[in-house]
């Protein structure tokens, strides 16, 4: 994302090697900003922010227990648990979702 390039330059960490094109370095997965001589201009991306959400539709959970277990026992897998409504896994996965 481009957020993640968002770098003062001091800052940046070399991602590539002398000459690279800024092609080659977007497909490293690194960022490319050729405007400030004397620092890398191939650089590694911030990190991404990320949360986990446990999903509102119930439809879109991801069964993470099994039938009967308790909601201590889902949490302490490290799951979501709501105990509603019928017919879906009541212990299921969170989503990572990026900030």
């Amino acid at each position: 994302a481009r957020c993640q390039c968002k770098l003062p330059p001091r800052e940046r960490r070399n991602c590539g090697y002398p000459g690279i094109s800024a092609a080659e370095c977007r497909k490293a997965g690194c960022c490319f900003n050729a405007s400030v001589p004397g620092v890398p201009w191939c650089f590694a991306p911030k990190p991404r922010r990320v949360r986990k959400v446990c999903p509102n539709d119930s439809y879109a959970r991801i069964n993470c227990g099994f039938p009967g277990i308790t909601a201590k026992d889902c949490e302490r897998k490290g799951c979501c648990f709501r105990a509603h409504p019928a017919g879906v896994p009541w212990c299921f996965y969170h989503r990572v979702v990026e900030e």
